[in-house]
């Protein structure tokens, strides 16, 4: 029997309503098969900083390490400035264990219609490839004459040939196994950041020369987000810095159907440190507690996380049972045009899964 201990951090928000569905469907799967999860949940995050004055307490990173996976809810809190609780909890998990690929990708699902006019379901169909570690998400800089009226903030985006190189490899990676288009994307500004971007230029050029199968193509971020809704059918494998793939892929969630769709994991490719997973939504403070958050990406997120622990099988299985439900659409949330609740949606993958073994 395969056994993974698990590390929940189910956060703020409705974090925790949706991670206890995915809980409960990675229960079924394990009672089912040869499988056996040990999870220990972490009670971090905002309510944990209003207790304690930080995000989570200074061992943490040192626990989180002797874990096969993480499994996240979502950090974020409206009485809480953004930069506190990413750089309190979500940043350093990923920087610590070196988790420089966030993968995120977004399907159109039979079943569900895209605010997008005459897409049909699989038409649809990328992943962005985000550099998780560097980039504008590096946290360096300052303030000068902080609160004054002179107040000066210095933001520095840092990006390194390895940290490029290492992310766009995997992109190219991907593409090879995907084998639909065969086709890399990279997203750049070079023309108005001409050092960081230039590096990445230059590296996803020395890169592709060692994948002369795969096509190429380097597209400028505004450009990319027209195309995304004009002609998202021509993406493949997007590979994109920290900040342009944050928000490219919110993008892709809404034109394949929904935000509470859209699932990722931040990846640690050599396996030496967890991996985390968690849903793309956020904490979504407007509907905490009303019973109507989307369970899905959190779901489809811990299918991720079973494909990633080696179990490729159950993870389809998972994937499968939610593709299901959303193509029969007898059980789904608001946001997809549904009356079910967050428990009745996963009660309802579960009942999928039955059918499925």
């Amino acid at each position: 029997m395969s056994k993974y201990n698990i590390a929940v951090i189910r956060g703020d928000g409705i974090g925790p309503e949706v991670i206890e569905e995915g809980l409960k469907v990675l229960n079924y799967i394990s009672k089912k098969s040869n499988l056996n999860f040990s999870f220990t949940e972490f009670n971090w995050g905002s309510d944990y900083y209003f207790k304690n004055g930080f995000m989570m307490p200074d061992d943490a990173l040192e626990k989180l390490a002797n874990f096969d996976s993480i499994y996240l809810g979502a950090v974020g809190h409206p009485e809480l400035q953004d930069h506190i609780t990413l750089n309190g909890l979500l940043l350093p998990i990923r920087r610590q264990f070196d988790q420089y690929i966030c993968e995120r990708p977004s399907i159109l699902y039979e079943g569900i219609d895209s605010p997008l006019k005459g897409y049909q379901a699989g038409q649809i169909d990328f992943i962005v490839i985000r550099e998780n570690t560097e980039g504008e998400y590096a946290n360096i800089g300052g303030f000068q004459y902080f609160g004054d009226s002179n107040e000066i903030g210095i933001q520095t985006g840092i990006f390194t040939r390895r940290g490029c190189e290492r992310a766009i490899t995997y992109a190219f990676e991907l593409a090879r196994k995907r084998g639909n288009k065969k086709l890399v994307t990279s997203v750049t500004k070079s023309n108005a950041q001409g050092f960081g971007m230039v590096v990445w230029d230059r590296a996803f050029k020395n890169i592709s020369k060692n994948y002369p199968d795969i096509k190429t193509e380097s597209l400028l971020v505004d450009a990319a987000c027209m195309d995304f809704i004009r002609k998202p059918e021509t993406f493949d494998v997007v590979v994109a810095s920290n900040l342009f793939g944050d928000i490219l892929t919110d993008i892709g969630a809404i034109i394949t159907g929904s935000m509470g769709l859209a699932p990722s994991g931040n990846i640690d490719p050599s396996y030496k440190y967890p991996s985390m997973f968690e849903p793309v939504h956020g904490s979504a403070p407007d509907i905490v507690n009303e019973g109507i958050a989307n369970p899905m990406a959190a779901i489809f997120s811990g299918a991720m996380m079973l494909s990633h622990l080696g179990e490729k099988k159950l993870s389809l299985i998972m994937q499968k049972a939610v593709e299901q439900l959303i193509s029969e659409g007898n059980s789904l949330t608001k946001d997809l045009g549904g009356t079910s609740s967050t428990s009745e949606v996963g009660n309802s993958v579960v009942e999928y899964i039955k059918d499925l073994y």
